[in-house]
């Protein structure tokens, strides 16, 4: 038992750096491809594609140093003796912090491969272009830094557990953010790469984009705030007078997690397309804005009905099951 133990704890602190660094790997190559490709298209505007390409990989990198921060807690907290149970409950930190990272890692090189041609394209627009894609890149992170939140909480409430169904009850919360995050991250990076293109087709649609592109992307990341919503509920369910929680709760804890976390795809991923379609259209002709935000919006708020129903019923399964 506490071989298994230490293989867990162990397979934890190695699989929460090393999955997040692959997907920012394959984010930051595709970055510095797309800047080197549209150097190579527009020589004058190096300086400025260069700058550009740093900042975004800074910003791409957010999802390694979160997994760093995590494993290295894990790695150098000698202050608690890992059980199975608690190292059962550890697999949550990586599924809310692997998923989130590697998800995040690669989507975030989307906008950011669009802004270097789109300063390719426009070179005497790269400020503002700059500035428009690091607003959305760094609500781009707002999943992982979600999952490092709840990595954290877990691996508080870790070392405290003492039954099979507590474990459960931790990896739910792990596996609700996590799988929570996928269709948000999605969604919003298939916009933010559109609303970056539109700004090198017509920057005169500029501020009609940045407006959009606020409102967007606060609808798009509506279903991974459920999730953090039900991971936290889920993570924070007290114990019954025994000190711990029945095996039935912990399933119905499990089946909240995936209720949410599956209910968040395709709203998250629809959303987004459906915002960025509107997005191609308000930068081909900004004085359609107001007629083409409205219907965009008015969609958008639709498609989040499924997230909806599925808080609905995971918060039944936590609170009255």
């Amino acid at each position: 038992m506490n071989d298994m133990a230490e293989l867990l704890h162990y397979a934890t602190i190695a699989l929460t750096i090393s999955v997040p660094a692959i997907g920012v790997g394959i984010g930051e190559g595709l970055t510095g491809i797309a800047a080197t490709e549209a150097i190579n298209r527009q020589p004058k505007a190096q300086s400025d594609i260069l700058k550009l390409s740093v900042l975004c990989m800074a910003l791409i990198e957010t999802a390694a140093i979160m997994g760093a921060a995590i494993s290295m807690m894990l790695l150098f907290d000698r202050s608690h003796q890992s059980t199975l149970y608690a190292s059962i409950a550890q697999m949550g930190i990586v599924l809310a912090i692997c998923i989130p990272g590697f998800v995040v890692g690669v989507v975030s090189s989307f906008p950011a491969q669009q802004a270097c041609n789109a300063v390719a394209r426009q070179p005497f627009f790269a400020q503002k272009i700059l500035r428009f894609t690091l607003i959305t890149l760094s609500i781009l992170q707002t999943p992982i830094i979600f999952g490092f939140l709840i990595a954290l909480l877990i691996k508080s409430n870790a070392y405290a557990i003492t039954s099979y169904a507590q474990s459960l009850q931790m990896l739910a919360a792990g596996l609700c953010i996590g799988i929570g995050s996928i269709g948000p991250s999605n969604g919003m990076a298939q916009f933010a790469k559109t609303a970056c293109a539109g700004l090198g087709l017509n920057r005169n649609a500029y501020n009609q984009l940045f407006a959009f592109t606020i409102v967007s992307e606060a609808i798009i990341e509506t279903p991974i705030i459920f999730a953090v919503v039900i991971a936290l509920l889920i993570a924070t369910y007290p114990p019954d007078s025994t000190g711990t929680i029945s095996l039935l709760k912990g399933i119905a804890l499990l089946s909240a997690g995936v209720c949410t976390g599956l209910g968040t795809i395709g709203p998250g991923i629809s959303s987004g397309k459906t915002a960025a379609a509107a997005c191609h259209e308000i930068a081909k002709n900004p004085d359609h804005y107001h007629l083409v935000s409205k219907i965009s919006m008015f969609a958008q708020g639709l498609i989040d009905t499924g997230a909806i129903y599925a808080l609905i019923i995971s918060v039944w399964l936590i609170l009255w099951t």
